[in-house]
């Protein structure tokens, strides 16, 4: 197990879309098994190998036990709309309402490189997307209005010096070991 550095904006490496993933490997199957664990360090419920300094379309996401490695996923439904709060853990601490498709069904391939697709609402679908996005160099912040994006950049530039060299280093200590109070709500 090894816990990895998160990239944070102002990392050139979250803009860049991906490459997808031709054939799984040995190092491609220890990069999910690190992106969940960094993930669950970091009180997350998804995370994008871009936010790892890495360039293969993949990501991992897990709410509520359902557990999902994505490779190279595309969202081909969406239906409804939704508002709801997201966070980042590439941009910590900065939160806003984005509106998203309510239900979604993605299209992906697994940790076996055997695809599948699975049908989402609510948190999953928000998430899913959100994960997505990453793939494709985008963030939560770009959905925002320019007046609220412009808040939440200014917000963000207070706490970017946090962040040398725009890299996040995640605790080792256990998940359930950490105080709430020091680290926010789980983030996508």
């Amino acid at each position: 197990m090894s816990i990895l550095d998160i990239r944070v904006l102002g990392d050139p490496i979250l803009r860049q879309a991906t490459t997808p993933v031709a054939t799984m490997t040995e190092e491609l199957h220890r990069l999910i098994a690190d992106m969940f664990d960094t993930m669950h360090h970091a009180r997350g419920i998804g995370l994008a190998a871009p936010q790892v300094g890495r360039t293969e379309r993949l990501a991992v996401v897990e709410i509520d036990e359902q557990r999902l490695v994505l490779i190279n996923p595309e969202v081909i439904e969406r239906a409804g709309k939704a508002k709801g709060e997201e966070g980042c853990l590439s941009i910590p601490d900065i939160y806003a309402d984005v509106e998203r498709p309510r239900t979604i069904t993605a299209r992906a391939l697994d940790e076996r490189m055997q695809p599948y697709e699975v049908e989402a609402d609510g948190l999953l679908a928000r998430c899913i997307q959100h994960e997505i996005d990453h793939l494709d160099g985008k963030l939560f912040v770009d959905y925002l209005s320019v007046l609220k994006r412009t808040a939440a950049l200014a917000k963000w530039k207070l706490e970017a010096h946090h962040y040398p060299g725009h890299v996040r280093r995640v605790s080792l200590e256990t998940p359930e070991d950490l105080d709430e109070h020091q680290h926010p709500d789980e983030e996508l």
